[in-house]
């Protein structure tokens, strides 16, 4: 003790010592933990490196810069995504939105829905009317199932409502072509009251998503000719909205085929084209000024040529009839067509953020 008394401050000074060379070992312990783990990572970043300028392509070099390439390349992509976006225009509604008292959002309520699609369905009617298309007795545009509710199958209102548009530009088109008739459009379930309507309203397709859009079906089943089959799939093309045909079946329409209005058998009908008579003009051969006086006054050369004896036209005997030969021969006989058509409608999802 009394040798700690003489040497007080040296002995505080060791101990000072001692705490700082602690702390100096222990602050250098943990720096070697950052500094390996550091160290491991940028060897793993060298590594990533190696990696990816080994590849093809890889980011490049000096003098070809990969990366920037590629966010120009990036840029001129966005850019024609949104040229092309004009050609995928939604399906605008036809059903009325009412916003929701508790989350201010638009919903389709069951009486908005009723009432568009009695409206619906009374348009297409009148536009068949006007261009003398044939639809079937009381036709709901497969939305028989629904034509008399007044309550709908919950979370059904606007799949619904967004099939009844769809469906309402496809049957414009084919009653602006005007086609001989509408058999059937069938579209795919999406209500549980989808389930008491007829079978022949829908398909056994479903919609199909993938990371762009969502392609929705719809089959057409219509009687016409080929210039109207033609007029169909000009207005498809043509479509501000995006309809694509995926294919479809042509067939002769069978004979016999019923009225759908009154149930009457109807005629077999065909189209008929023929040529139109074409004039081909004969070689007319010189004649000189002699020529022509002697035919104008009936001068020959032996003097006036007298007049040709009247010779009276053949009559035909009593009860027969003579046969008129036709003047143009029919090239062209066409028959009424059944087709079944394939369509869908895409519609773009939202884009991500």
């Amino acid at each position: 003790m009394d040798w700690i008394k003489r040497n007080l401050f040296f002995v505080i000074g060791a101990v000072v010592a001692l705490g700082l060379l602690g702390g100096a070992g222990y602050y250098t312990y943990t720096r070697y933990e950052a500094y390996t783990a550091s160290k491991e990572k940028l060897n793993g970043s060298y590594t990533e490196l190696k990696r990816l300028h080994g590849q093809s392509p890889s980011p490049g070099n000096e003098k070809v810069d990969n990366t920037k390439n590629a966010k120009e390349q990036d840029a001129e992509v966005r850019k024609l995504l949104a040229k092309a976006g004009i050609f995928f225009q939604p399906v605008p509604p036809v059903v009325n939105l009412t916003s929701n008292a508790t989350t201010g959002t638009l919903i389709v309520t069951g009486e908005d829905y009723a009432a568009g699609l009695r409206q619906v369905i009374d348009q297409l009617q009148k536009e068949a009317a006007a261009g003398s298309v044939l639809l079937p007795p009381k036709y709901a545009f497969s939305f028989e199932a629904q034509r008399s509710l007044i309550k709908f199958a919950a979370g059904s209102l606007e799949p619904l409502s967004a099939q009844l548009a769809e469906i309402r530009v496809l049957a414009s088109i084919l009653n602006r072509s005007k086609v001989n008739s509408i058999d059937s459009i069938r579209r795919e379930r999406v209500s549980a009251d989808d389930n008491s309507g007829p079978v022949t309203d829908y398909l056994d397709r479903t919609s199909i998503t993938n990371d762009l859009a969502v392609l929705t079906p719809y089959e057409l089943t219509f009687r016409c000719f080929s210039p109207e089959l033609a007029a169909v799939l000009t207005a498809f093309a043509s479509s501000p909205y995006s309809l694509v045909v995926k294919g479809f079946n042509v067939e002769p329409a069978a004979a016999g085929a019923v009225d759908p209005l009154t149930g009457a058998a109807l005629p077999e009908i065909t189209f008929s084209q023929s040529p139109q008579p074409v004039y081909i003009p004969q070689p007319v051969a010189r004649q000189t000024e002699a020529d022509v006086f002697a035919k104008r006054y009936g001068v020959n050369k032996g003097g006036l040529t007298p007049p040709p004896a009247y010779t009276p036209p053949p009559v035909a005997a009593p009860g027969v009839a003579t046969a008129l030969q036709p003047k143009v021969q029919t090239v062209l006989d066409e028959r009424q067509l059944k087709v079944t058509m394939l369509v869908y409608v895409i519609k773009l999802l939202p884009p991500k953020n």
